[in-house]
């Protein structure tokens, strides 16, 4: 992994983001993928755009079976942008538009994107994605945009940010009470929106925090780890 140092770190060390997702909690209900859509200002994408590949997401839902029939289950596996490590995202940006955070994010500046979509192609989880056409909402759905989140324009790529606008907010509320910021104290809208407490998000640093004992678990795995991107999102799902 590569070593970024964060020179404004809080007391006992910088945070390092991550989450863990149980695959045997997912029942595949998309509340996630909703929840972020709302919270995060991400286009709506209709009919046609998604027949030709153009629709606009930062979280989908993988659906896959598990074994024969007449015993075959289906299984569900939300798909987001994995924050890794080691991103081959942002080393082919031209214009150092994606870029990697002291607390382990992989970040994106919109007004700096050119569009050249090098980070889409390099993305092994397919999870960033180009904004073809200035984005619109039919009213009253323009009413509930979020303001804390930029709305992107049409030619620049973007992903999720684990709800970057949630942790700097609770960053900045411990930075001026002098602590760090508690376990559970920040969750993302997919978090939040999960009615089985599938995803669970924490600092990785934290060796008391939930994301860091659940990722230790011995049914945990990272998606596509053997690449050596490392990713900052662990999978848990019982083995067969």
């Amino acid at each position: 992994m590569v070593d970024y140092r964060d020179q404004n770190a809080p007391p006992g060390g910088p945070y390092q983001w991550g989450m863990v997702i149980d695959l045997d909690r997912c029942t595949g209900c998309e509340a996630c993928v909703v929840a972020c859509r709302a919270e995060n200002n991400v286009r709506i994408s209709g009919e046609e755009e998604a027949s030709k590949g153009r629709a606009n997401y930062w979280i989908r839902i993988e659906r896959y079976w598990e074994g024969e029939y007449p015993n075959a289950q289906l299984k569900f596996m939300p798909v987001l942008c994995q924050h890794c490590g080691s991103a081959p995202c942002e080393p082919v940006c031209p214009v150092y538009a994606a870029y990697h955070t002291p607390d382990g994010l992989n970040a994106q500046v919109y007004n700096r994107c050119v569009g050249v979509r090098y980070c889409g192609n390099n993305c092994p989880y397919t999870v960033r994605y180009f904004n073809w056409f200035d984005p619109h909402w039919d009213e009253p759905l323009n009413e509930q945009l979020n303001p804390d989140v930029t709305v992107r324009s049409g030619g620049v790529m973007e992903k999720c940010t684990f709800c970057v606008q949630r942790i700097r907010g609770a960053q900045r509320t411990a930075q001026k009470e002098g602590r760090r910021v508690k376990d559970g104290e920040i969750t993302p809208a997919c978090v939040q929106s999960c009615p089985t407490e599938a995803l669970v998000f924490g600092d990785r640093n934290d060796p008391n925090s939930r994301v860091s004992k659940l990722k230790e678990s011995r049914r945990g795995f990272r998606l596509l780890e053997e690449l050596g991107t490392e990713p900052a999102i662990t999978y848990l799902k019982k083995a067969e």
